[in-house]
Order: C-alpha cells, then structure tokens, then sequence
C-alpha cells in the first residue's frame, strides 16, 4: 500500500481525495496536513511514500528544501490549479517529481501517483515541450534579494534600506542584472521574479531590521532562489515600462 501524505487549505479537497484514494487503488491517505509549518514533522510522524502539495501561496521553496533535506525517501508531487512555466522549472530544481493539475479526473491523478511512485516523473506534454524554449541563469544571493524585493514592488529606496546598502549600490547591481538576465528595466525584471516564485511571495533570508512589507514571510520559511527561468531570446516578448529609478 502506497501512503500519501497532502497538504491543502481546502478541507473540502482533502475529504474528496480520501475518497478516490480507496484500498482498490493501491493508495491510502495517511494524513492531511493544513499548516506548511507543521508539514516536515508530520511526514516525519508518518513516514509516507508520497507528498501531494497544493499549491497554495503558502507552499515556498524553503518548505520543498527542507522536506527534500529531511525526507530523502519521500517523492513530492505538486498539485495545482495553474503554474507558469518558470515557476515549473524550479519546482523541479527543488525536488518536486510530479506536477499535476487539478482539472483532470481521478483516475490521472492515480495514475500520476502511481507513476511517482515507481520512480518516474509526471508532467504534462504541454509543460515539457515548453521547457525546450526555457533557459536557467544563476543568480547569487544578493542578486536574488534585489529580484525578490523588485517583486513586491520597492523602489531603490525601500531595497537600500531593507539591505543595508546604500540606492547608488542598488542601482549598479540592478543594472548589472539587466545585462545578465537581458532584460531592459525593473518591471520586467519584476515579471519575472514573480514568474520564478510561488505566489509572488518574498523567497529570501532579509535582515533583522526590515522595512514592512505587505504579507512578508518569515525568514524561517523563506529560501533565495538560486536561479532565474526565463524563455530563450528569440522566443520572448519584451514587456514595456521605465528605468531604474
């Protein structure tokens, strides 16, 4: 029997699954998890083969690592409503075996389970063919601070005095990212810090003295990301809007 641990918001969802998750399948639903705080210790407490996650705005990076670092035999699937294909990309980076959408009936959902849990890998067609025309470029962790804070809409301002650096500093390292990711000004640039993080939350470990921003995550449950997606040149669009300031 195959345990599957899920964790959603939604009591609704979870009542629905435990009801298609029958002994017939194979499957047993061991636990519903409503908190991403308490997610590693209860997959801990009761050891399942898979993880199912919602996506929810709650479920960051940092919670995928720390289950991945914690939980070594335990595949993780994510389970959403929609994911861009940037936000794809990492979440593979980051562990996730499976994607799923939430449209498609129970017996895909099965069968992308079982597959899973074999020790195959799940995504759709449409999502694998849209990799080819990805790129990944790494960032460092300063880098990543300034994408995530530009995400959630500071001005240089605001990001010198979160970082401790002064909006000169600010606005050479956002011109060196410009160049690096081929991007041509801050709301693009924001774009796509947004496209690369679940729920356009703040993905990165701030100082101790912070600057309030709306819905901020705490730093314990908050990762940098190592990395931007982004399509190849020729394949994107370019987004119009101002300069650095």
């Amino acid at each position: 029997m195959i345990r599957v641990l899920l964790y959603t918001d939604e009591p609704v969802l979870a009542k629905g699954l435990e009801m298609e998750l029958a002994p017939s399948t194979g499957f047993r639903l061991v636990s519903v998890c409503t908190s991403t705080s308490a997610l590693v210790h209860e997959a801990r407490m009761y050891n399942p083969d898979l993880l199912l996650l919602d996506l929810t705005p709650d479920l960051s990076f940092g919670v995928l690592l720390d289950a991945q670092r914690q939980l070594s035999g335990t595949r993780i699937v994510l389970w959403v409503r929609t994911i861009s294909t940037e936000l794809a990309y990492q979440a593979i980076e980051h562990g996730v075996r499976g994607i799923l959408k939430r449209t498609h009936p129970a017996e895909v959902l099965v069968k992308c389970l079982q597959m899973v849990a074999d020790g195959g890998l799940w995504f759709e067609e449409t999502l694998k063919a849209s990799f080819n025309s990805m790129r990944t470029i790494s960032l460092t962790r300063r880098e990543s601070q300034l994408v995530s804070l530009l995400s959630q809409g500071l001005k240089n301002k605001e990001i010198a005095a979160t970082l401790f650096i002064s909006e000169g500093t600010v606005k050479v390292y956002l011109s060196r990212l410009f160049q690096k990711l081929g991007v041509k000004d801050r709301f693009e640039l924001a774009l796509f810090g947004l496209k690369n993080m679940p729920g356009g939350e703040a993905l990165v470990e701030m100082p101790p003295q912070r600057v309030p921003l709306p819905e901020r995550r705490e730093a314990g449950q908050s990762q940098w990301l190592r990395s931007i997606v982004m399509e190849r040149p020729r394949a994107r669009a370019r987004v119009a809007g101002g300069g650095i300031d």
